[in-house]
């Protein structure tokens, strides 16, 4: 709708006699758009709502800071002035040279990734958080 109303308007503006903005609101609120919608406005295929609940989990995904690091001798690395141990894993013996991803959610806990596999989590203050099942797969 911007192009038709920036193509459209300032000739209507015009053609009113219309040059200063408090005069361009008024004529907008009251005239243009009242016309403008008779004309183009069409109703709602549905009437429900278009809006759905977010899946916070999903939401936890997308607005999470992901970074890259690679692992460091000792099955470490290093992220926001933490050192984080890497778990013994049945993937791999270590993951020393490995690239890995490391996710800090809005909550302030952290995940670490290799591939799409979650191999750590950790508390804010990088205490680790055990799983009973140590493989997940990315959400």
């Amino acid at each position: 709708m911007f192009s038709t109303l920036q193509d459209r308007l300032p000739r209507e503006l015009a053609l009113a006699g219309i040059a200063d903005i408090e005069a361009a609101n008024r004529f907008i609120a009251q005239t243009y758009l009242p016309a403008h919608n008779a004309r183009f406005a069409r109703p709602a295929a549905v009437e429900d709502s278009a809006f759905v609940a977010a899946d916070p989990q999903q939401l936890a995904q997308i607005l999470c800071i992901e970074e890259e690091r690679v692992v460091a001798r000792g099955n470490t690395l290093a992220f926001a002035r933490l050192r984080l141990q890497l778990p013994k894993s049945p993937i791999r013996h270590h993951f020393v040279k490995a690239t890995v991803k490391i996710r800090q959610y809005p909550d302030g806990t952290l995940a670490i990734f290799h591939g799409p596999r979650r191999i750590a989590r950790y508390m804010p203050d990088g205490a680790a958080i055990e799983e009973t099942c140590p493989i997940r797969q990315a959400a």
